[in-house]
Protein backbone atom coordinates (compact mmCIF):
# COMPACT_ATOMS: atom_id res chain seq x y z
CA UNK A 1 0.00 0.00 0.00
CA UNK A 2 2.56 2.61 -1.15
CA UNK A 3 -0.01 5.49 -0.97
CA UNK A 4 -0.61 5.03 2.76
CA UNK A 5 -0.20 8.37 4.56
CA UNK A 6 -0.87 8.48 8.31
CA UNK A 7 -2.71 11.41 9.87
CA UNK A 8 -0.43 12.44 12.72
CA UNK A 9 -1.09 16.18 12.84
CA UNK A 10 -3.46 16.03 15.82
CA UNK A 11 -1.52 13.46 17.83
CA UNK A 12 -0.07 14.69 21.16
CA UNK A 13 2.70 12.07 20.90
CA UNK A 14 6.17 12.66 19.49
CA UNK A 15 5.88 12.28 15.73
CA UNK A 16 7.83 9.02 15.53
CA UNK A 17 5.52 7.45 18.12
CA UNK A 18 2.52 8.89 16.30
CA UNK A 19 3.63 7.06 13.14
CA UNK A 20 3.90 3.76 15.03
CA UNK A 21 0.46 4.35 16.62
CA UNK A 22 -1.04 5.11 13.21
CA UNK A 23 0.31 1.84 11.81
CA UNK A 24 -1.12 -0.03 14.80
CA UNK A 25 -4.53 1.68 14.52
CA UNK A 26 -4.79 1.11 10.78
CA UNK A 27 -3.84 -2.57 11.12
CA UNK A 28 -6.55 -3.05 13.76
CA UNK A 29 -9.12 -1.17 11.66
CA UNK A 30 -8.32 -3.17 8.54
CA UNK A 31 -7.03 -0.17 6.60
CA UNK A 32 -3.67 -1.96 6.45
CA UNK A 33 -3.72 -5.65 5.64
CA UNK A 34 -1.16 -8.35 6.24
CA UNK A 35 1.46 -8.17 3.49
CA UNK A 36 0.72 -4.56 2.54
CA UNK A 37 3.86 -2.66 1.63
CA UNK A 38 4.39 0.66 3.40
CA UNK A 39 5.87 3.69 1.62
CA UNK A 40 9.66 3.99 1.58
CA UNK A 41 10.85 5.97 4.58
CA UNK A 42 12.27 8.85 2.57
CA UNK A 43 9.13 9.13 0.45
CA UNK A 44 6.89 9.20 3.53
CA UNK A 45 9.11 11.83 5.14
CA UNK A 46 8.66 14.08 2.10
CA UNK A 47 4.88 13.56 2.07
CA UNK A 48 4.57 14.36 5.77
CA UNK A 49 7.03 17.27 5.63
CA UNK A 50 9.23 15.81 8.36
CA UNK A 51 12.80 14.57 8.46
CA UNK A 52 13.82 11.04 7.43
CA UNK A 53 15.12 10.13 10.90
CA UNK A 54 11.70 10.67 12.46
CA UNK A 55 10.05 8.30 9.99
CA UNK A 56 12.85 5.76 10.46
CA UNK A 57 12.34 5.86 14.23
CA UNK A 58 8.61 5.38 13.74
CA UNK A 59 9.13 2.32 11.56
CA UNK A 60 11.64 0.94 14.06
CA UNK A 61 9.13 1.38 16.89
CA UNK A 62 6.45 -0.37 14.83
CA UNK A 63 8.86 -3.22 14.12
CA UNK A 64 9.61 -3.58 17.84
CA UNK A 65 5.86 -3.92 18.45
CA UNK A 66 5.72 -6.75 15.93
CA UNK A 67 3.58 -4.79 13.47
CA UNK A 68 5.89 -4.70 10.46
CA UNK A 69 8.95 -6.38 8.99
CA UNK A 70 11.63 -4.76 6.85
CA UNK A 71 13.48 -6.69 4.15
CA UNK A 72 16.63 -5.28 2.57
CA UNK A 73 16.05 -4.49 -1.10
CA UNK A 74 12.30 -5.18 -0.87
CA UNK A 75 10.75 -2.72 1.55
CA UNK A 76 8.63 -2.68 4.70
CA UNK A 77 5.55 -4.88 5.00
CA UNK A 78 2.70 -5.33 7.46
CA UNK A 79 3.60 -8.39 9.46
CA UNK A 80 1.66 -11.62 9.26
CA UNK A 81 1.69 -15.15 7.95
CA UNK A 82 1.77 -14.03 4.33
CA UNK A 83 5.37 -13.58 3.27
CA UNK A 84 6.47 -10.63 1.14
CA UNK A 85 7.74 -11.10 -2.36
CA UNK A 86 10.49 -13.66 -2.86
CA UNK A 87 14.01 -12.49 -2.13
CA UNK A 88 15.66 -11.32 -5.35
CA UNK A 89 18.60 -13.38 -6.50
CA UNK A 90 21.94 -12.06 -5.34
CA UNK A 91 20.58 -10.65 -2.10
CA UNK A 92 22.17 -11.65 1.22
CA UNK A 93 20.95 -14.95 2.61
CA UNK A 94 19.31 -15.15 6.06
CA UNK A 95 21.68 -14.63 8.95
CA UNK A 96 23.40 -17.66 10.47
CA UNK A 97 22.49 -17.46 14.16
CA UNK A 98 25.16 -20.02 15.03
CA UNK A 99 27.83 -17.35 14.38
CA UNK A 100 28.98 -15.24 17.32
CA UNK A 101 27.71 -11.91 15.98
CA UNK A 102 27.53 -8.47 17.59
CA UNK A 103 24.06 -6.94 17.98
CA UNK A 104 23.01 -5.04 14.86
CA UNK A 105 22.41 -1.28 15.13
CA UNK A 106 18.74 -0.32 15.04
CA UNK A 107 19.01 3.37 15.90
CA UNK A 108 17.88 5.32 12.80
CA UNK A 109 20.26 8.20 13.44
CA UNK A 110 23.23 5.83 13.70
CA UNK A 111 22.16 3.91 10.60
CA UNK A 112 21.81 7.14 8.66
CA UNK A 113 25.29 8.16 9.82
CA UNK A 114 26.66 4.83 8.60
CA UNK A 115 24.96 5.34 5.24
CA UNK A 116 26.50 8.80 5.01
CA UNK A 117 29.96 7.30 5.32
CA UNK A 118 29.16 4.79 2.59
CA UNK A 119 27.94 7.57 0.30
CA UNK A 120 31.08 9.61 0.97
CA UNK A 121 33.32 6.67 0.12
CA UNK A 122 31.32 6.14 -3.06
CA UNK A 123 32.45 9.53 -4.35
CA UNK A 124 35.81 7.90 -5.13
CA UNK A 125 34.33 4.65 -6.34
CA UNK A 126 36.26 4.28 -9.60
CA UNK A 127 39.70 4.45 -7.99
CA UNK A 128 38.58 2.03 -5.26
CA UNK A 129 37.84 -0.60 -7.89
CA UNK A 130 41.50 -0.76 -8.94
CA UNK A 131 44.20 -3.09 -7.73
CA UNK A 132 46.25 -1.68 -4.88
CA UNK A 133 49.39 -2.80 -3.11
CA UNK A 134 48.91 -5.23 -0.26
CA UNK A 135 48.60 -3.87 3.28
CA UNK A 136 46.61 -0.68 2.73
CA UNK A 137 47.46 2.82 1.60
CA UNK A 138 48.80 5.51 3.89
CA UNK A 139 45.35 6.79 4.87
CA UNK A 140 44.18 3.27 5.74
CA UNK A 141 47.29 2.63 7.82
CA UNK A 142 46.83 5.96 9.61
CA UNK A 143 43.27 4.94 10.47
CA UNK A 144 44.52 1.52 11.59
CA UNK A 145 47.08 3.16 13.88
CA UNK A 146 44.36 5.44 15.24
CA UNK A 147 42.10 2.45 15.95
CA UNK A 148 44.86 0.32 17.47
CA UNK A 149 45.73 3.22 19.76
CA UNK A 150 42.50 2.49 21.62
CA UNK A 151 44.23 -0.72 22.75
CA UNK A 152 47.41 1.12 23.81
CA UNK A 153 49.23 -0.09 20.70
CA UNK A 154 51.57 2.30 18.89
CA UNK A 155 53.33 0.18 16.23
CA UNK A 156 55.23 1.78 13.37
CA UNK A 157 53.32 1.83 10.08
CA UNK A 158 55.74 -0.68 8.58
CA UNK A 159 54.43 -3.24 11.08
CA UNK A 160 50.74 -2.63 10.31
CA UNK A 161 48.89 -4.37 7.48
CA UNK A 162 45.27 -4.02 6.41
CA UNK A 163 44.13 -7.58 5.70
CA UNK A 164 40.85 -8.98 4.26
CA UNK A 165 39.53 -10.10 7.64
CA UNK A 166 40.98 -11.90 10.64
CA UNK A 167 40.54 -15.39 9.21
CA UNK A 168 42.79 -14.83 6.16
CA UNK A 169 45.31 -13.06 8.40
CA UNK A 170 45.50 -16.07 10.73
CA UNK A 171 45.89 -18.35 7.73
CA UNK A 172 48.80 -16.23 6.49
CA UNK A 173 50.46 -16.08 9.91
CA UNK A 174 50.31 -19.83 10.53
CA UNK A 175 51.60 -20.56 7.03
CA UNK A 176 54.63 -18.38 7.81
CA UNK A 177 55.31 -19.76 11.29
CA UNK A 178 54.81 -23.49 10.76
CA UNK A 179 54.94 -26.25 8.18
CA UNK A 180 52.88 -29.46 7.93
CA UNK A 181 53.36 -31.69 10.97
CA UNK A 182 54.46 -28.87 13.29
CA UNK A 183 52.69 -28.30 16.61
CA UNK A 184 50.67 -25.19 17.43
CA UNK A 185 49.34 -24.72 20.98
CA UNK A 186 45.95 -23.29 21.86
CA UNK A 187 43.36 -23.25 24.63
CA UNK A 188 41.79 -26.69 25.15
CA UNK A 189 38.47 -25.08 24.21
CA UNK A 190 39.13 -22.61 21.44
CA UNK A 191 37.81 -20.70 18.44
CA UNK A 192 36.71 -23.14 15.69
CA UNK A 193 38.40 -21.05 13.02
CA UNK A 194 41.80 -21.80 14.52
CA UNK A 195 41.00 -25.51 14.38
CA UNK A 196 39.99 -25.37 10.72
CA UNK A 197 42.98 -23.23 9.67
CA UNK A 198 45.56 -25.43 11.37
CA UNK A 199 43.90 -28.54 9.96
CA UNK A 200 43.94 -27.07 6.46
CA UNK A 201 47.67 -26.36 6.78
CA UNK A 202 48.41 -29.85 8.13
CA UNK A 203 49.46 -28.54 11.54
CA UNK A 204 48.92 -30.40 14.80
CA UNK A 205 46.85 -28.35 17.22
CA UNK A 206 47.47 -29.24 20.88
CA UNK A 207 45.08 -27.99 23.55
CA UNK A 208 46.27 -26.63 26.89
CA UNK A 209 44.30 -27.02 30.13
CA UNK A 210 42.59 -23.89 31.37
CA UNK A 211 41.47 -22.40 34.65
CA UNK A 212 39.38 -19.31 35.32
CA UNK A 213 42.23 -17.06 34.10
CA UNK A 214 43.03 -18.85 30.84
CA UNK A 215 45.69 -21.40 29.93
CA UNK A 216 47.67 -22.71 32.89
CA UNK A 217 51.26 -21.40 32.82
CA UNK A 218 52.80 -24.64 34.10
CA UNK A 219 50.99 -26.64 31.44
CA UNK A 220 52.15 -24.18 28.77
CA UNK A 221 55.79 -24.51 29.88
CA UNK A 222 55.55 -28.30 29.90
CA UNK A 223 54.03 -28.30 26.40
CA UNK A 224 56.88 -26.10 25.18
CA UNK A 225 59.42 -28.60 26.49
CA UNK A 226 57.56 -31.60 25.12
CA UNK A 227 56.38 -30.39 21.72
CA UNK A 228 58.72 -27.56 20.65
CA UNK A 229 55.67 -25.69 19.29
CA UNK A 230 55.91 -23.18 16.47
CA UNK A 231 53.25 -20.87 17.91
CA UNK A 232 50.74 -20.28 20.68
CA UNK A 233 47.29 -19.21 19.51
CA UNK A 234 45.15 -17.26 21.99
CA UNK A 235 41.83 -15.43 21.92
CA UNK A 236 42.46 -13.74 25.28
CA UNK A 237 39.66 -11.18 25.63
CA UNK A 238 36.04 -12.38 25.88
CA UNK A 239 37.24 -15.70 24.55
CA UNK A 240 35.04 -17.50 22.09
CA UNK A 241 33.31 -19.61 23.40
CA UNK A 242 33.97 -19.53 27.17
CA UNK A 243 33.72 -15.68 27.43
CA UNK A 244 36.71 -15.53 29.83
CA UNK A 245 39.21 -12.67 29.71
CA UNK A 246 42.82 -13.42 30.63
CA UNK A 247 43.91 -10.93 33.33
CA UNK A 248 47.05 -8.90 32.81
CA UNK A 249 49.07 -10.79 35.43
CA UNK A 250 48.43 -14.10 33.64
CA UNK A 251 49.26 -12.47 30.29
CA UNK A 252 52.61 -11.36 31.67
CA UNK A 253 53.33 -14.90 32.92
CA UNK A 254 52.42 -16.44 29.56
CA UNK A 255 54.51 -13.90 27.65
CA UNK A 256 57.54 -14.65 29.84
CA UNK A 257 57.24 -18.40 29.18
CA UNK A 258 56.75 -17.83 25.44
CA UNK A 259 59.87 -15.68 25.30
CA UNK A 260 61.87 -18.22 27.32
CA UNK A 261 61.07 -21.00 24.84
CA UNK A 262 61.09 -18.85 21.72
CA UNK A 263 57.39 -19.42 20.94
CA UNK A 264 55.60 -16.69 18.94
CA UNK A 265 52.19 -15.64 20.26
CA UNK A 266 49.36 -15.31 17.77
CA UNK A 267 46.87 -12.96 19.44
CA UNK A 268 43.38 -13.05 17.95
CA UNK A 269 41.99 -9.84 19.44
CA UNK A 270 38.54 -10.17 17.87
CA UNK A 271 36.75 -8.87 20.97
CA UNK A 272 39.52 -6.75 22.43
CA UNK A 273 37.80 -3.47 21.59
CA UNK A 274 34.49 -4.40 23.22
CA UNK A 275 35.55 -3.67 26.84
CA UNK A 276 36.18 0.04 27.29
CA UNK A 277 39.05 -0.69 29.69
CA UNK A 278 40.29 -4.22 29.08
CA UNK A 279 43.70 -5.69 29.94
CA UNK A 280 46.68 -4.69 27.82
CA UNK A 281 47.01 -6.90 24.74
CA UNK A 282 49.94 -9.31 24.36
CA UNK A 283 51.14 -7.05 21.55
CA UNK A 284 51.72 -4.33 24.15
CA UNK A 285 53.24 -6.68 26.76
CA UNK A 286 55.51 -8.60 24.38
CA UNK A 287 55.49 -6.83 20.98
CA UNK A 288 58.68 -8.54 19.81
CA UNK A 289 57.10 -12.02 19.80
CA UNK A 290 53.41 -11.26 19.16
CA UNK A 291 51.43 -11.39 15.94
CA UNK A 292 48.36 -9.28 16.69
CA UNK A 293 45.14 -9.55 14.65
CA UNK A 294 42.51 -6.88 15.34
CA UNK A 295 39.47 -7.82 13.28
CA UNK A 296 36.62 -5.38 12.72
CA UNK A 297 33.90 -8.02 12.36
CA UNK A 298 33.00 -8.21 16.06
CA UNK A 299 33.39 -4.56 17.05
CA UNK A 300 31.74 -2.95 13.99
CA UNK A 301 30.00 -5.57 11.85
CA UNK A 302 30.58 -9.07 10.55
CA UNK A 303 30.20 -7.99 6.94
CA UNK A 304 33.04 -5.49 7.22
CA UNK A 305 35.71 -7.99 6.23
CA UNK A 306 38.85 -6.18 7.31
CA UNK A 307 41.42 -6.62 10.06
CA UNK A 308 44.48 -4.72 11.21
CA UNK A 309 47.39 -7.10 11.61
CA UNK A 310 50.51 -6.07 13.51
CA UNK A 311 53.65 -8.15 12.93
CA UNK A 312 56.49 -8.39 15.51
CA UNK A 313 58.97 -6.49 13.32
CA UNK A 314 59.40 -5.25 9.77
CA UNK A 315 61.40 -8.31 8.72
CA UNK A 316 58.57 -10.63 9.82
CA UNK A 317 56.28 -8.70 7.52
CA UNK A 318 58.10 -9.78 4.34
CA UNK A 319 57.06 -13.46 4.29
CA UNK A 320 53.66 -12.52 5.68
CA UNK A 321 53.00 -10.18 2.77
CA UNK A 322 54.10 -12.86 0.30
CA UNK A 323 51.75 -15.42 1.88
CA UNK A 324 48.83 -13.00 1.94
CA UNK A 325 49.36 -11.88 -1.66
CA UNK A 326 49.37 -15.49 -2.81
CA UNK A 327 46.12 -16.22 -0.96
CA UNK A 328 44.07 -13.05 -1.39
CA UNK A 329 46.06 -10.43 -3.39
CA UNK A 330 44.83 -7.55 -1.20
CA UNK A 331 42.12 -6.39 1.14
CA UNK A 332 39.16 -4.86 -0.67
CA UNK A 333 40.03 -1.16 -1.13
CA UNK A 334 36.32 -0.32 -0.92
CA UNK A 335 35.95 -2.07 2.44
CA UNK A 336 39.18 -0.58 3.77
CA UNK A 337 38.09 2.90 2.68
CA UNK A 338 34.75 2.54 4.48
CA UNK A 339 36.50 1.39 7.67
CA UNK A 340 38.89 4.34 7.38
CA UNK A 341 36.02 6.78 6.89
CA UNK A 342 34.06 5.46 9.87
CA UNK A 343 37.14 5.59 12.10
CA UNK A 344 38.02 9.12 11.02
CA UNK A 345 34.52 10.59 11.42
CA UNK A 346 33.71 8.81 14.71
CA UNK A 347 31.06 6.46 13.29
CA UNK A 348 33.09 3.39 14.28
CA UNK A 349 33.17 4.57 17.89
CA UNK A 350 29.42 5.23 17.80
CA UNK A 351 28.79 1.68 16.51
CA UNK A 352 31.08 0.30 19.19
CA UNK A 353 29.19 2.20 21.90
CA UNK A 354 25.91 0.79 20.61
CA UNK A 355 27.29 -2.76 20.60
CA UNK A 356 28.50 -2.40 24.18
CA UNK A 357 25.22 -1.01 25.44
CA UNK A 358 23.00 -3.50 23.64
CA UNK A 359 25.21 -6.42 24.69
CA UNK A 360 24.93 -5.38 28.34
CA UNK A 361 21.14 -5.25 27.98
CA UNK A 362 20.97 -8.71 26.40
CA UNK A 363 23.23 -10.20 29.04
CA UNK A 364 21.05 -8.63 31.72
CA UNK A 365 18.05 -10.42 30.19
CA UNK A 366 19.93 -13.71 30.35
CA UNK A 367 20.94 -13.11 33.96
CA UNK A 368 17.33 -12.33 34.92
CA UNK A 369 15.71 -15.25 33.10
CA UNK A 370 18.12 -18.20 33.29
CA UNK A 371 18.68 -20.20 36.48
CA UNK A 372 21.48 -18.72 38.63
CA UNK A 373 24.81 -20.45 38.06
CA UNK A 374 23.59 -22.25 34.94
CA UNK A 375 25.94 -20.49 32.53
CA UNK A 376 29.17 -18.55 32.21
CA UNK A 377 29.23 -15.14 30.58
CA UNK A 378 30.63 -11.64 30.71
CA UNK A 379 28.38 -8.56 30.62
CA UNK A 380 30.07 -7.66 27.32
CA UNK A 381 30.16 -11.09 25.65
CA UNK A 382 27.92 -11.91 22.70
CA UNK A 383 27.32 -15.44 23.94
CA UNK A 384 26.83 -17.70 26.94
CA UNK A 385 28.83 -20.82 27.74
CA UNK A 386 26.40 -23.34 29.20
CA UNK A 387 27.54 -26.57 30.91
CA UNK A 388 24.48 -28.83 30.65
CA UNK A 389 22.85 -30.47 33.67
CA UNK A 390 22.22 -34.20 33.56
CA UNK A 391 20.57 -35.92 31.79
CA UNK A 392 20.83 -33.40 28.94
CA UNK A 393 23.36 -34.17 26.21
CA UNK A 394 24.67 -31.47 23.94
CA UNK A 395 23.10 -32.99 20.82
CA UNK A 396 19.66 -33.24 22.45
CA UNK A 397 19.87 -29.69 23.77
CA UNK A 398 20.94 -28.26 20.39
CA UNK A 399 18.03 -30.06 18.74
CA UNK A 400 15.60 -28.87 21.40
CA UNK A 401 16.64 -25.22 20.96
CA UNK A 402 16.81 -25.27 17.16
CA UNK A 403 13.56 -23.40 16.53
CA UNK A 404 14.06 -20.58 19.03
CA UNK A 405 16.12 -18.11 17.00
CA UNK A 406 19.11 -18.54 19.31
CA UNK A 407 22.31 -19.91 17.84
CA UNK A 408 23.17 -22.94 19.98
CA UNK A 409 26.39 -24.78 19.11
CA UNK A 410 27.64 -27.96 20.76
CA UNK A 411 31.04 -28.03 22.47
CA UNK A 412 32.37 -30.36 19.76
CA UNK A 413 33.05 -27.34 17.55
CA UNK A 414 35.43 -25.83 20.11
CA UNK A 415 37.19 -28.84 21.62
CA UNK A 416 40.78 -29.27 20.43
CA UNK A 417 41.37 -32.85 21.62
CA UNK A 418 39.57 -35.66 23.45
CA UNK A 419 35.90 -36.10 24.29
CA UNK A 420 33.94 -32.83 24.37
CA UNK A 421 32.19 -31.92 27.59
CA UNK A 422 28.40 -31.67 27.71
CA UNK A 423 28.17 -27.95 27.06
CA UNK A 424 26.92 -25.52 24.43
CA UNK A 425 27.58 -21.97 23.30
CA UNK A 426 24.44 -19.83 23.05
CA UNK A 427 24.67 -16.69 20.88
CA UNK A 428 22.71 -13.59 21.89
CA UNK A 429 23.84 -11.24 19.13
CA UNK A 430 22.88 -10.60 15.53
CA UNK A 431 19.50 -9.26 14.36
CA UNK A 432 17.36 -11.07 16.94
CA UNK A 433 15.02 -8.63 18.70
CA UNK A 434 14.92 -8.29 22.47
CA UNK A 435 11.34 -9.59 22.51
CA UNK A 436 12.35 -12.73 20.61
CA UNK A 437 15.46 -13.09 22.76
CA UNK A 438 13.41 -12.89 25.94
CA UNK A 439 10.99 -15.57 24.72
CA UNK A 440 13.87 -17.82 23.61
CA UNK A 441 15.67 -17.45 26.93
CA UNK A 442 12.49 -18.32 28.82
CA UNK A 443 12.18 -21.45 26.68
CA UNK A 444 15.83 -22.26 27.45
CA UNK A 445 15.33 -21.65 31.18
CA UNK A 446 12.49 -24.16 31.19
CA UNK A 447 14.69 -26.73 29.43
CA UNK A 448 17.53 -26.27 31.93
CA UNK A 449 15.22 -26.94 34.84
CA UNK A 450 13.49 -29.99 33.33
CA UNK A 451 14.55 -33.35 31.97
CA UNK A 452 14.74 -33.69 28.17
CA UNK A 453 11.52 -35.76 28.19
CA UNK A 454 9.60 -33.20 30.24
CA UNK A 455 10.95 -30.22 28.28
CA UNK A 456 10.01 -31.85 24.98
CA UNK A 457 6.42 -32.30 26.10
CA UNK A 458 5.99 -28.53 25.83
CA UNK A 459 6.92 -28.37 22.14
Amino acid sequence: MPDWIPDIAASPLPRYLAIAEAIQDDVRAGRLAVGDRLPPQRALAVRLGIDFTTVARGYTEAQKRGLIDSHVGQGTFVRGTRAPAARPSGRPSPVDHSMNLPPEPDDPALIERMRGGLEAVGQDLVSLLRYQGFGGNEADKDAAANWLGRRALVPAQERIFVTPGAHPALLGIFSVLAKPGDVVLAEAITYPGARSITAQLGLRLVGLPMDADGIEPAAFAEACRRHQPKALYLNPTLQNPTTLTVPEKRRTEIAAIARRYGVPIVEDDAYGFIPAHGPAPFAAIAPDITWHVAGLAKCIGAGLRAAYTVVPNAKAGWPFVAAMRAASVMASPLTAALATRWIEDGTADAILRFIRQETVERQALAARILPPGSFRADPLSFCLWVPLPEPWTRSHFVGHMRATGLGVVASDAFTVEGTPIEAVRVCLGGPISRATLEHSLEYMAHALTESPAMASSFL
